[in-house]
């Protein structure tokens, strides 16, 4: 009975060891595109949506974090596929606006929601060129780890990760001479 009970605390207290993954949305295996889109990108920013296009909330603390974060891997990420044509005549603006990312609290599996609107702006017309909301989920199952905090941090990285890879696949599609919503002529 002695070296059940050992063994249980060793295990819980090597647990209790293992350290969270760090904040890391960095998307792996990006590959070059050989479909360009014909803008140079001249700006990205990446924000927290406004009170009222909000779709779920933002956990507190993480305002500046997150944005942040989300604009670093998803400036390499288009460097690695360069999609963009430097050279080309027209320029764009990406505006990445955060609408939802809701961690779950507790649970055995953990999944994670994230919602973000990807805009793409002509800076010469002022058309919108591309617009979507894109709504993505991570999720990690209980046998990744033992640790709850870092089930829930994985599912976040996944969850952002998977968002921004949807929006390289849509990137595809974009066609600059065909904005989605162009500027009516006066």
């Amino acid at each position: 009975m002695k070296r059940v009970v050992f063994v249980i605390a060793t295990v819980l207290a090597l647990a209790g060891c293992q350290s969270a993954p760090p904040i890391n949305f960095s998307v792996p295996n990006v590959g070059f595109s050989a479909k360009k889109i014909e803008a140079e990108l001249k700006s990205m920013t990446v924000g927290i949506a406004r009170a009222d296009e909000k779709t779920g909330e933002l956990p507190a603390g993480m305002e500046t974090l997150v944005p942040q974060l989300w604009q670093s891997a998803l400036q390499e990420s288009l460097n690695k596929m360069a999609v963009f044509n430097d050279d080309a005549p027209t320029k764009v603006n990406l505006s990445v606006k955060i609408l939802k990312l809701d961690i779950p609290s507790a649970g055995f599996s953990m999944t994670t929601e994230t919602a973000a609107r990807y805009e793409i702006l002509d800076r010469k017309t002022g058309a919108i060129v591309y617009t979507q909301d894109i709504v993505s989920k991570g999720e990690v199952p209980l046998d990744y780890a033992f640790a709850g905090i870092t089930r829930a941090r994985e599912s976040v990285n996944r969850a952002v990760q998977n968002n921004i890879t949807q929006f390289l696949q849509a990137l595809e599609t974009v066609d600059v001479s065909k904005p989605m919503f162009p500027v009516s002529q006066r």
